[in-house]
C-alpha cells in the first residue's frame, strides 16, 4: 500500500518553464553541427600541414 505522507515528504516541485528553460540553454551541449565543424577544421588542418 502506498503511504502518502512517506511520498510527500520525497516530493520536488517540478522547475517551471522560465527556469527550466534556462537550465537548459546554460548548459554547453555539443550538437552533431558542432562535432562536423570540428571534424572539418581538423581536417583542413592536417592537409595544411602536408
Amino acid at each position: 500500500m502506498i503511504n502518502f505522507e512517506e511520498e510527500l515528504k520525497k516530493f520536488h516541485p517540478s522547475l517551471e518553464v522560465e527556469d527550466a528553460a534556462e537550465a537548459i540553454y546554460n548548459q554547453d551541449l555539443t550538437d552533431m553541427a558542432d562535432v562536423l565543424v570540428k571534424m572539418l577544421k581538423e581536417s583542413d588542418a592536417k592537409t595544411k600541414e602536408v
